[in-house]
């Protein structure tokens, strides 16, 4: 097994807590789940719906996946945290849908949680491999 390496990529929303925007073992790259910050300081603030909250995540993350050399189409988890489960969940799915080939959709769990960082509507992180 080589070496953890800890990812702190430039131009991605600066950290809410301690912690790496990613970590990478064996050609896995480990996504810290992102908020929809519209800056990269963790004080920007966050768009009012959860479409746009859910685009501005997205974008997140691919400014994460971008400092590691992947792209969405390295994605092989998705795991999705949202505060507003039945109110949100069709419309942040329409969105989400937009981001990914139909025939290269990753495996992916979706979870109904009290809070998030800030009041955010949305949080998502991923796990991605080097092909």
């Amino acid at each position: 097994m080589s070496a953890l390496l800890f990812h702190m990529v430039g131009g991605a929303p600066d950290p809410v807590a301690p912690f790496s925007h990613a970590v990478e073992a064996d050609g896995w790259v480990f996504l810290t789940g992102q908020m929809p910050f519209t800056g990269t300081s963790n004080t920007s603030d966050y768009p009012d719906t959860i479409e746009a909250q859910t685009h501005q995540v997205m974008q997140n993350l691919l400014a994460v996946l971008n400092g590691c050399g992947l792209g969405f189409e390295h994605v092989a988890a998705v795991r999705i945290f949202l505060r507003h489960f039945d109110e949100h969940y069709a419309r942040m799915n329409a969105v989400y849908a937009t981001y990914f080939l139909a025939d290269r959709r990753p495996a992916r769990t979706c979870i109904g949680v009290t809070g998030l960082a800030r009041g955010a509507l949305v949080e998502i992180d991923m796990i991605a491999r080097r092909t």
